[in-house]
C-alpha cells in the first residue's frame, strides 16, 4: 500500500506541474494578444446534478478569468473566448464577434497560443534535463565495460550472439550505456561489434529486428549477465532454512543446470507458468517444491593424508518450497555492484546543451517507436494511468522523479502536437490551412471535428486503460 502511495503521489504531482504549465503556455499567448480567458482549471469540471463540480475556485477582483480545481483528474484545460474546443460552448459562438475572442485575432496569433502548450511542455523537459545533468551529471555504465558480458535468447543466438558476448557498438557508433537507445540502435544496426573471449569480432544483423519484439520477448533479447553467487539472504525465507549463506553459488533447479541468475529466474518463470495451470492447492505446493543444487567454498579432507583439508567447492543439493510469489528469499549483486559507473559532470553553462541534446534524444526515440503502435503487438502496449504511474520509483526519489517528469512532458508535448481534432495538433493544422489558403473552415465542421477528435481520444483512453486492467487480472 505504501509503494501504491508513494507512486501515486509521484504520478499526480508531476501531472499536475505538466497539466498547469501546458494551459499556463495558452494562457500565457492568449493574454498576450488580449484573449480573453474565461476558466483556467486544473482537472476537468463536470457537473453532477447541482454541483458545478470544482473542488476549489476563485475569481480575483477585476479578472475575467475564473481559477479552479475540478474533480475528475484526466487532465485540465483553458477555456478561451470565442474558441471552438472541447467545452462545446456553440450558445457563445453564436453571439456577434467581440474584439477580445479568439476568433477575431489574427491566424498567426491563433496559431501561437494554439502552440503556446506544446512549446512549454518541450522547453520544460529540456530545462528539466538541462538541470538534472548539473545537478547530478550524467552517470552510466558501458556496455564495453561489463566485462561478464550479456545474455542471449533463442533469437539473438540464432543471430550470431553467445552468452558471455560484451556488447560495443554498431556500424552507428559505440554503445553509451545498457539502455533502450541500444536496442534501437541493434534493430536497426547491419553490424553489431563485440567482444568474444578477449577478442574483438563483429556479426552480421539483418538491419531490421522488431523492436518491440526484442523488448517484449521472455527472455529478452539481450540481458546483462548476472552471476548467480548469493550476496544475502532474507530471513526466514526458504533460502535461509536451506542455509544458503552469502558466496553461494546457485548451478541447477530441479536437476536442469543454471550458469547466471539470469537462468536462474527464466526456470522460475517456466514454473510461473505451470503454476496457471494448477487446479489445486496440492497441485501448487508441488510445483513450489523445488531442489536446489547450489556450490560452496569449502575445506575437504586430503584423501592421501586425513589430517589436512584443502579447499575445494563442494555442491550440495536440498529440497526446498518456495513462497507462493515463487520467491527463494536471496539478493545477487546488482549491476551498479558489479561495475564500476562513470559519472560525467556539467557546469551550469555546459549543461543546457547537453540537455537539448538529450531531450531531443528523447523525443527522437519515442518518435521512431510509434510506428509499432499500429500493429496488434503495439497496441496491447498500449498503457493507461496506471501503466504510467508504474514508472515511478516504489520509493520518493526526486532523481528519477525528475526525470519520469520531463519524459512525460516530452510524450504531452509530442501526443498534443498531433492533426487531431480536439488536440492543439488538431487547431493548428486548420490554422494552417486558412494561413494558407485564406479561407476559415466553417464553424459547423470545427464543431463536428472537435466531436469526432474528442470520441477518438475518450476511445484511446478506455483501449489504454482497459489494457492496464487486463495486464492486472494477468491476460495480457
Amino acid at each position: 500500500m505504501d509503494i501504491f502511495l508513494i507512486r501515486l503521489l509521484q504520478f499526480m504531482l508531476a501531472i499536475g506541474l505538466l497539466v498547469l504549465l501546458h494551459e499556463g503556455g495558452h494562457f500565457f499567448f492568449a493574454k498576450l494578444f488580449g484573449i480573453r480567458v474565461e476558466k483556467f482549471y486544473l482537472f476537468f469540471d463536470p457537473s453532477i446534478w447541482k454541483w458545478d463540480g470544482s473542488l476549489f475556485k476563485f475569481k480575483p477582483k477585476n479578472s475575467d478569468t475564473q481559477y479552479g480545481v475540478g474533480w475528475l483528474p484526466l487532465g485540465g484545460y483553458c477555456k478561451i473566448a470565442g474558441m471552438i474546443d472541447e467545452s462545446f460552448d456553440t450558445e457563445q459562438m453564436k453571439q456577434p464577434e467581440q474584439s477580445w475572442e479568439f476568433r477575431s485575432k489574427p491566424a498567426w496569433q491563433r496559431l501561437l497560443v494554439m502552440i503556446g502548450g506544446v512549446l512549454v511542455n518541450f522547453l520544460l523537459a529540456l530545462f528539466i534535463y538541462s538541470m538534472i545533468l548539473f545537478y547530478w551529471g550524467d552517470t552510466y555504465i558501458p556496455t564495453k565495460n561489463m566485462t561478464l558480458g550479456m545474455k542471449f535468447n533463442t533469437e539473438a543466438k540464432q543471430y550470431g550472439f553467445k552468452d558471455g558476448d560484451i556488447l560495443v557498438g554498431t556500424e552507428k557508433g559505440e554503445f553509451k550505456d545498457f539502455s533502450a537507445d541500444m536496442y534501437r540502435d541493434l534493430s536497426e544496426a547491419t553490424r553489431a561489434d563485440i567482444i568474444r573471449d578477449g577478442k574483438a569480432m563483429s556479426i552480421t544483423l539483418p538491419g531490421d529486428i522488431n523492436l518491440l519484439g526484442m523488448l517484449k520477448a521472455e527472455p529478452s533479447f539481450v540481458r546483462p549477465l548476472i552471476p548467480a553467487v548469493v550476496d544475502s539472504v532474507m530471513e526466514d525465507s526458504p533460502a535461509a532454512k536451506i542455509g544458503l549463506q552469502k558466496g553461494d553459488k546457485i548451478v541447477g533447479i530441479n536437476g536442469k543446470p543454471v550458469d547466471s541468475y539470469n537462468e536462474f529466474t527464466d526456470q522460475l518463470g517456466v514454473l510461473e507458468d505451470m503454476m496457471t495451470d494448477a487446479k489445486s492447492q496440492a497441485d501448487s505446493l508441488k510445483i513450489r517444491t523445488v531442489s536446489i543444487a547450489y556450490e560452496r567454498e569449502g575445506l575437504v579432507k586430503d584423501s592421501a593424508d586425513a589430517s589436512k583439508a584443502v579447499t575445494a567447492m563442494i555442491v550440495d543439493t536440498a529440497a526446498v518450497t518456495l513462497t507462493p510469489e515463487l520467491k527463494l528469499g536471496f539478493f545477487v549483486q546488482t549491476i551498479a555492484g558489479l561495475y564500476k559507473p562513470v559519472t560525467k559532470e556539467y557546469g551550469f553553462f555546459e549543461s543546457f546543451p547537453a540537455g537539448i541534446a538529450y531531450g531531443c534524444n528523447v523525443l527522437k526515440g519515442y518518435v521512431g517507436d510509434m510506428k509499432y503502435v499500429f500493429t496488434a503487438d503495439g497496441a496491447k502496449s498500449i498503457g493507461g494511468f496506471g501503466a504510467i504511474g508504474s514508472l515511478f520509483p516504489p520509493v520518493w526519489d526526486w532523481y528519477l522523479f525528475w526525470k519520469m517528469t520531463a519524459f512525460l512532458s516530452i510524450i504531452l508535448a509530442f501526443m498534443n502536437i498531433l492533426p487531431i481534432p480536439a488536440l492543439d495538433g488538431g487547431h493548428v493544422l486548420f490554422l494552417l490551412y486558412e494561413m494558407i489558403t485564406r479561407r476559415k473552415p466553417s464553424e459547423t465542421f470545427m464543431i463536428r471535428a472537435e466531436y469526432v477528435g474528442f470520441g477518438l481520444l475518450i476511445l484511446l483512453m478506455v483501449v489504454a486503460n482497459l489494457n492496464d486492467i487486463l495486464r492486472w487480472l494477468g491476460y495480457m
